[in-house]
């Protein structure tokens, strides 16, 4: 702790907010010393980038097919989205069973305002997005202040919103709705340049993107070697950066060879921007962490974990609403059985990507790098044809195995 910077021990809960959030970085070694001191960081992105691998050989090119990619996006769009409230709910130390149920009635609502009661969809989306903070908050006030576990809360608001969705659809689909709102997933960023084959305002949004993540990644490294404080070494630091930069800048031109960027890429661009921001750079982001870590030691140090836990529930059920929104323009239709599953997909998003069972630890990219593993995964399985049976039987195999390294990871320490 003796190079950290004075801000960074001004209390105990900010200390332990910091330390699930730094990569303890070995100056002067090696690249490969680096990476395996730190494996939990990059362990994640580079499975992520194996089974990519794997899948593009074993489909002949197709997983990395532009309209592949595009679907891929979209299919796994409303995932990522609940997936930045789910990591929040589990650094805090708890669980929401009731994501999918929520998603789904938040959809069935949507249904009725937009196609039976014919309002816009913007006064509509509003609406919808309150009320999945309602629940959210409805639910988080049993689990902050009533103190009633909150596997037992969810899984009680799972059933609950399962049932209302069916009640609310009286059992049939409604659809289709508005050709507008349907754009919010469906749709995709105009070209200004108007050109024959490649979208040239998305290659340019992805290749500024690219270069202001490069940017960004310099600064904030210049700033550590300026305080003091451990960076990776300059030869991993190049390395990783030009690769990641590369990649995302084909991954933008792949898109823009097809139809461009995806409406639901840059909604959750921007929310994964929004989220990396609190968890790291935000005081409530360092005292959730702070709070799952040792939730006792936080509250002595003058946290209020209570109202933390409140909010991470509200925030979630925002997210569960908008990522019900999306799935259903996505659909053009709600149905009684939306949503069913979302949950486990969600959570095992989170414990893939890195975060910890017994909470304070784990980040928005990895929950993100999660997300997109079970979405190649799913996607990849299906083009070659394997049944439905054996996808699960590999979700759960890999989800457990992501367990037994945190829990391996944690003794090891």
């Amino acid at each position: 702790m003796s190079q950290m910077t004075p801000t960074t021990t001004a209390t105990p809960a900010t200390v332990t907010a910091v330390a699930p959030t730094e990569a303890v970085a070995h100056h002067g070694k090696s690249p490969l010393d680096h990476l395996k001191h730190n494996f939990r960081e990059y362990g994640m992105l580079i499975t992520l980038v194996a089974i990519m691998g794997f899948f593009q050989y074993m489909t002949d090119g197709t997983l990395m097919q532009p309209l592949n990619l595009t679907n891929l996006v979209l299919q796994n769009s409303y995932i990522v989205i609940m997936a930045l409230g789910m990591l929040l709910v589990i650094v805090a130390g708890h669980i929401d069973l009731s994501v999918g149920s929520v998603c789904g009635f938040i959809g069935a609502l949507a249904a009725v305002l937009m196609v039976e009661y014919e309002w816009h969809f913007v006064p509509a989306s509003i609406v919808c997005l309150l009320c999945g903070g309602l629940i959210g908050a409805a639910q988080g006030w049993f689990v902050a202040f009533s103190r009633i576990p909150s596997f037992i809360v969810t899984l009680a608001g799972m059933l609950v919103f399962k049932g209302l969705a069916l009640a609310l659809l009286a059992g049939q689909s409604v659809g289709p709705f508005p050709d507008a709102f349907q754009m919010l997933s469906s749709g995709f960023i105009p070209d200004l340049f108007d050109a024959e084959g490649l979208r040239l305002t998305s290659l340019l949004l992805g290749v500024a993107v690219a270069a202001a993540l490069t940017v960004a990644g310099v600064r904030a490294r210049a700033n550590r070697l300026k305080h003091g404080v451990h960076a990776e070494p300059t030869a991993f630091f190049l390395i990783k950066t030009a690769v990641f930069t590369a990649l995302l800048i084909y991954f933008a031109y792949l898109l823009a060879s097809y139809k461009g960027l995806p409406n639901v890429l840059i909604v959750m661009a921007l929310l994964i921007v929004l989220f990396d921001f609190v968890t790291s750079r935000t005081t409530i982001g360092r005292r959730i962490y702070a709070m799952g870590g040792n939730e006792k030691a936080a509250k002595l140090s003058g946290i209020k974990t209570e109202r933390l836990s409140f909010y991470a529930f509200v925030n979630m059920g925002v997210l569960a609403a908008l990522a019900g929104l999306v799935f259903a323009a996505r659909l053009n239709t709600a149905t009684p059985k939306a949503g069913l599953g979302f949950e486990l997909d969600v959570i095992a998003a989170c414990f893939i990507g890195g975060a910890s069972a017994s909470g304070g630890v784990g980040k928005v990219m990895g929950a993100v790098i999660g997300a997109f593993i079970m979405g190649v995964m799913n996607n990849g399985m299906s083009i070659l044809g394997i049944g439905i049976d054996y996808q699960q039987v590999i979700k759960g195999v890999v989800l457990l195995a992501a367990v037994l390294v945190d829990v391996y990871n944690k003794n090891k320490a």
